[in-house]
């Protein structure tokens, strides 16, 4: 089978490059290794940026529909150290420049306007090989196979697509996080959702901390952040949840019980986040009928800028497209040279914020961070 357009993953940059072509009337279809849209759960809030995120659903036609989504409150956040005393509580402005929605709520959105079929779940992808004409065959698990015109890889920190333009491997950055969720805290865990409060909560140590934030229906969502090397979890079975449990609960021995109880009391298993990156500048030179977007472009630490620059890549992809009917290559240079652009600026506007947070200075250095942005804002 030979397809037009095809974007290999399912994630927030290739659904939005799969709308804004939809909406210019171009056919592309989305192989997705998950079985189903909720077959693991899609993270936790966005803060979507008016000039990339925001813009990008414009020119989705999705706004209005993004604005339904938006969590009123959450963009208040606080610091804490490990003993729970607060060091900054900023309220949320209600200006709503960087509105906070439910991720998973998003990709939802994003799924429900496009062409049913348009995504084909359980598609894993084992391997792509270049074809002599510039097209690209794309092998799955499944023993099926496409032949592509045109092939996009939003598949992530581990594409499957990268290796047909570059050498860049992903990285471990020398942190890991885990995941853990509190559902109805206000009644179960009314402590725990005081501490949390109505937005975000950093709550700080060197080399820890606990990253949480409220979600709908009083649901705390956490990340609990350790500066570890892979050999601290080389050997953990993580399907073990009383085994990973501990071993991060002993990495926070001592802190607020309100605190610990946000990985302790979890009404999830714990899954376990080591984090990844590409290096600085990764760039490549333009190959024929390929080219990437979002994480498997241009992987950083999380920065507040991951989705935001992903969906900027799909939209921006699409509209090139549009408008450079018959031009395929045009369009993906044209692509490509403005996003390594992007990618560049917001590598050097990176304040360093998420190894802050766990520096040898943590808390205060976040602090002093945070209040010199509140000074200059």
């Amino acid at each position: 089978m030979t397809t037009p357009v095809t974007i290999i993953g399912a994630g927030l940059g290739g659904l939005t490059l799969a709308r804004v072509l939809h909406v210019h009337g171009i056919r592309a279809t989305v192989y997705e290794a998950e079985h189903a849209p909720d077959a693991r759960r899609q993270g936790g809030l966005l803060d979507l940026h008016p000039h990339s995120g925001q813009d990008a659903l414009r020119a989705a036609g999705l706004i209005g529909e993004f604005r339904k989504l938006v969590l009123p409150g959450r963009e208040a956040y606080r610091v804490m150290d490990r003993a729970g005393n607060v060091l900054l509580d900023v309220p949320d402005t209600g200006t709503g420049e960087r509105p906070e929605v439910p991720r998973g709520a998003l990709r939802q959105t994003l799924l429900d306007s496009l062409p049913a079929g348009t995504v084909r779940w359980g598609h894993k992808v084992t391997a792509v090989q270049a074809l002599a004409d510039g097209r690209h065959r794309v092998a799955f698990a499944d023993r099926a196979s496409v032949v592509a015109d045109l092939l996009i890889g939003a598949d992530g920190a581990f594409s499957r697509v990268r290796p047909l333009v570059s050498k860049a491997t992903a990285q471990y950055f020398g942190v890991c996080s885990v995941e853990t969720f509190l559902f109805d805290a206000g009644t179960r865990h009314p402590a725990s959702a005081e501490a949390v409060g109505a937005g975000s909560l950093f709550a700080l140590a060197p080399g820890r901390g606990l990253l949480a934030h409220r979600e709908d229906g009083g649901t705390l969502h956490t990340y609990a952040q350790l500066r570890k090397p892979q050999a601290w979890f080389a050997d953990l079975d993580t399907s073990d949840s009383a085994a990973l449990t501990l071993r991060v609960a002993k990495e926070f021995d001592g802190w607020a019980p309100e605190l610990t109880a946000l990985i302790t009391e979890s009404d999830t298993p714990p899954a376990l986040r080591p984090v990844f990156t590409l290096s600085a500048g990764h760039r490549w030179d333009r190959i024929r009928g390929v080219t990437l977007l979002g994480d498997a472009a241009h992987l950083r630490a999380p920065n507040g800028e991951g989705a935001n620059s992903a969906m900027q890549d799909g939209a921006e992809l699409g509209r090139t497209l549009a408008e450079h009917p018959g031009d395929a290559e045009a369009a993906l240079a044209a692509h490509e040279q403005a996003m390594f652009a992007r990618a560049a600026r917001v590598e050097a506007d990176d304040d360093g914020f998420y190894g802050l947070m766990i520096d040898d200075h943590a808390p205060h250095s976040v602090v002093s961070l945070m209040t010199g942005a509140e000074q200059h804002a």
